[in-house]
C-alpha cells in the first residue's frame, strides 16, 4: 500500500477529509522553506504538495507566481527540491509528499531518470499542471514503475464525456480545480463543488480533493464535508510572505494558519 493509499484509508476510518497543504520549495530561501515543510505534519497537514519552482507558472495566481520568483532568486532547482524532500523523509516516513509543478524541468531531467530519483527522495505523487492525459504517456509509465502516483486535474469544464480520459490513468487521488481560473483567486460555491464531486465519483473510486480559492478554516470545513480532501496553497504562501515582509517569522505564520485550517477540516463532520 502506498503512503497516499494508507493515508486516505486512515482518514476514511476516522470519517474526515484530508488537509492537503501546498508550499513552494526554496521560498523565500531554502532554510525557511525546509522549516515550513518539516513543520507541516505537526501543524495538521495530512498530505503535502511541494512546489517545484518554474519560470512560467501559467496556472498560478500572483501569490504562487511571486513565490516561484523568490525561489528561483534564492537558487531553487529541481535537484535541490528533491534533496529537501529527502531531508524531510529522515524525520517523517509516513506523510505523503506530492510534487506539483510543470513538465519542462522534468523533461530536461529525463522522465525515466527523474522518476527513479524522485522515488529515491521519498516522493509519492506528481501533479504536472501542463501535462494533459493525451501527453502523459511519456511520464506515467515511469511513475508507475517507481511507485509514484500520477494525479490528474479536473475542472468545472470536465464533463462526463471528458472525465474517463482524465481519470483513466490517474492514481493516488483526483484533484478537482474548483474554479475556471488561476490559483488563489475566486472561490466556488458549495453547491457547485458538491455537484462536481458527485460527477467525478461516478467515473472513479479514487479520493477527490478540491482546491483553488480555499483560504479560511470555514471554507475548508465546508469543502471537507463534501470531498475527500481540501487543498490550500496560496493562502499559506501569502501568510508566510506577509509575515516576512513585516519582520515576523514566516515559518510560524504559515504553520499557525495550517493549524487553524486543520481544526476546520477535522471538525467539519462532527
Amino acid at each position: 500500500m502506498s503512503r497516499l493509499q494508507a493515508r486516505f484509508a486512515q482518514l476514511k476510518a476516522e470519517n474526515r477529509a484530508a488537509l492537503v497543504t501546498y508550499v513552494m520549495g526554496f521560498d523565500p530561501d531554502r532554510a525557511t522553506s525546509q522549516a515550513i515543510l518539516d513543520g507541516l505534519p505537526g501543524a495538521g497537514a495530512d498530505i503535502v504538495e511541494f512546489g517545484m519552482c518554474f519560470t512560467d507558472p501559467m496556472a498560478d495566481g500572483p501569490a504562487i507566481q511571486y513565490a516561484a520568483q523568490r525561489a528561483l532568486a534564492a537558487g531553487g532547482t529541481l535537484k535541490g527540491t528533491l534533496a529537501m524532500v529527502a531531508q524531510f523523509r529522515q524525520a517523517d516516513p509516513a506523510t505523503p509528499v506530492v510534487l506539483m509543478g510543470y513538465y519542462n524541468p522534468i523533461h530536461a531531467w529525463g522522465a525515466r531518470a527523474f522518476c527513479a530519483d524522485a522515488a529515491a527522495a521519498g516522493i509519492d505523487g506528481l501533479i504536472i499542471v501542463d501535462l494533459p492525459p493525451e501527453e502523459a504517456d511519456e511520464l506515467v509509465p515511469h511513475c508507475r514503475a517507481n511507485g509514484i502516483d500520477f494525479i490528474f486535474l479536473t475542472t468545472p469544464t470536465s464533463d462526463d464525456a471528458r472525465l474517463p480520459a482524465i481519470v483513466g490513468n490517474a492514481s493516488g487521488f483526483v484533484y478537482y480545480v474548483s474554479i475556471a481560473g488561476i490559483t488563489g483567486t475566486a472561490s466556488a460555491t458549495a453547491t457547485a463543488i458538491d455537484e462536481a464531486v458527485a460527477r467525478i465519483r461516478r467515473h472513479t473510486p479514487l479520493p477527490v480533493c478540491v482546491g483553488f480559492g480555499i483560504k479560511t478554516p470555514d471554507q475548508a470545513a465546508e469543502v471537507a464535508r463534501l470531498a475527500d480532501g481540501v487543498v490550500v496553497g496560496s493562502a499559506i504562501v501569502a501568510a508566510a510572505e506577509n509575515a516576512r515582509e513585516h519582520g515576523r517569522d514566516p515559518v510560524a505564520a504559515a504553520l499557525d494558519l495550517v493549524r487553524t485550517l486543520a481544526a476546520g477540516v477535522r471538525g467539519a463532520r462532527v
